[in-house]
């Protein structure tokens, strides 16, 4: 039985957390429909800026996760999120919230497309669109290098690693496989290595017996 994230001690803050099923799957129904050329600054916003349910760190560590899974990484996000609070259950009605109403919205705009798509106002429409979706990223991509400080990684490295990952997507045009791989078990090797002191501070001292 998953443990309720409400409960916490007199010390620490109390977590920001749905109310129930249907306020979880109105939520996400609300971020996918917002989500128009990209979801990414959208669900930053709505789960960590407007309701408190992750911190900046809590998110880029859970959408991290999302991306190496198979599937879109905002409904693996969505899966992740809904089962921390309410089990299977929250992980159904997460998913359907960012699934179903957009399926058929979506359906909706694709006969409509497909019937003014030659359209000079329409396809000019869509490229404006994209536009903005892109600065929407870009945006939101400067929000989270600031928790950065607090990564292990440190802020340097995180940028180093993050421009890397740019440079072999962008220019090189490697399979995000091989980037992966290769970039992130580089900056896993790195963050390992830089816990090591903490990880031997904090291990049982064994007295060895007389």
């Amino acid at each position: 039985m998953p443990t309720s994230p409400q409960t916490a001690s007199p010390a620490t803050p109390q977590r920001h957390a749905p109310r129930n099923l249907w306020h979880l799957f109105t939520t996400f129904t609300v971020i996918a429909l917002q989500g128009f050329g990209g979801v990414l600054a959208i669900v930053q916003r709505e789960l960590v800026e407007k309701r408190g349910w992750l911190t900046n760190q809590e998110f880029i560590e859970d959408w991290s996760v999302a991306q190496i899974m198979p599937g879109p990484n905002v409904v693996n996000l969505s899966i992740t999120l809904g089962d921390r609070y309410f089990g299977w259950r929250g992980a159904l009605a997460a998913s359907l919230g960012m699934l179903l109403v957009p399926m058929l919205l979506v359906i909706a705009l694709a006969v409509l497309y497909n019937h003014w798509s030659a359209s000079p106002a329409v396809a000019g429409a869509v490229r404006g669109m994209a536009a903005v979706a892109a600065g929407l990223v870009a945006g939101t991509a400067c929000k989270l290098a600031a928790s950065l400080r607090s990564n292990p990684l440190g802020l340097w490295a995180g940028l180093a690693f993050a421009a890397a990952a740019m440079l072999a997507l962008a220019w090189l045009h490697w399979p995000l496989a091989w980037v992966l791989l290769g970039l992130g078990g580089a900056s896993y090797a790195l963050v390992y290595a830089r816990l090591a002191p903490a990880r031997a501070a904090a291990a049982p001292v064994h007295k060895e017996e007389a």
